[in-house]
């Protein structure tokens, strides 16, 4: 049986430890390759390269999943940085927006989780939030992940593949502040903040604030790689 081709996008760190070795490398948690296997797909990773390869590299895959990871730079539309942001990640900006602008061309189905999510926003001209609280563990604890409910907007891709309120494990202190153009909100979390957009039209174009790899719930990844296939 022939499982559709899903790229990963990965973090570029400048130091990792494994066995004896500390060295450069590109990350990814291991929960999204378990989850794209989980729905029926083969993961391959893709890390920071050069932005004009990116429409080459997706000629190859059956679908792209833009990975969470550190804020998007807020120079990229066109803020002023908040103290409580975090460093720039300028290649990871870069590559990925380049798979994303090659993404929406192409037709290639695209899914953006957490700041993948927020980035599908930046590229179509949308802002972000460059703080709120609550959206992380428990009372804010770093590296521990939250859980909250999210609400599908009914009539949305999102809504057919989650028809109703889930709680879905959740870690970000930014979110989507004006939408990017095309983009609509699909699901909402009780405090308003938007939990999901997609880009309806011919292709399947999603993304999601929380972080489905780090949970079991597989339809949302089950859905891209249906679209894949």
């Amino acid at each position: 049986m022939n499982r559709p081709v899903i790229g990963i996008s990965t973090y570029l760190v400048a130091s990792a430890r494994w066995g004896v070795w500390d060295l450069p490398a590109t990350l990814l948690p291991a929960g999204y390759a378990r989850l794209v296997r989980e729905a029926g797909g083969v993961a391959v990773l893709l890390p920071p390269d050069e932005p004009e390869c990116a429409a080459s590299v997706l000629a190859r895959l059956d679908a792209v999943v833009v990975a969470g990871g550190p804020d998007v730079d807020p120079a990229r539309y066109g803020a002023e940085r908040d103290p409580r942001t975090g460093p720039p990640a300028p290649e990871r900006d870069g590559w990925e927006a380049a798979l994303i602008g090659a993404a929406l061309e192409s037709g290639t189905p695209l899914l953006g989780i957490c700041r993948g999510m927020q980035l599908l926003n930046v590229a179509l001209g949308g802002t972000l939030a460059q703080h709120l609280d609550g959206h992380t563990g428990p009372d804010g604890t770093t590296g521990v992940l939250g859980t909250h409910t999210v609400t599908p907007v009914a009539g949305t891709l999102y809504a057919s593949v989650a028809p109703g309120p889930c709680d879905v494990p959740t870690y970000h202190h930014q979110a989507v502040d004006r939408l990017g153009a095309g983009l609509v909100v699909s699901a909402r979390a009780a405090d308003g903040t938007v939990e999901a957009v997609e880009l309806p039209g011919p292709g399947w174009v999603l993304g999601v604030q929380w972080h489905p790899e780090m949970g079991d719930d597989v339809r949302v990844m089950g859905a891209l790689v249906a679209a894949a296939g």
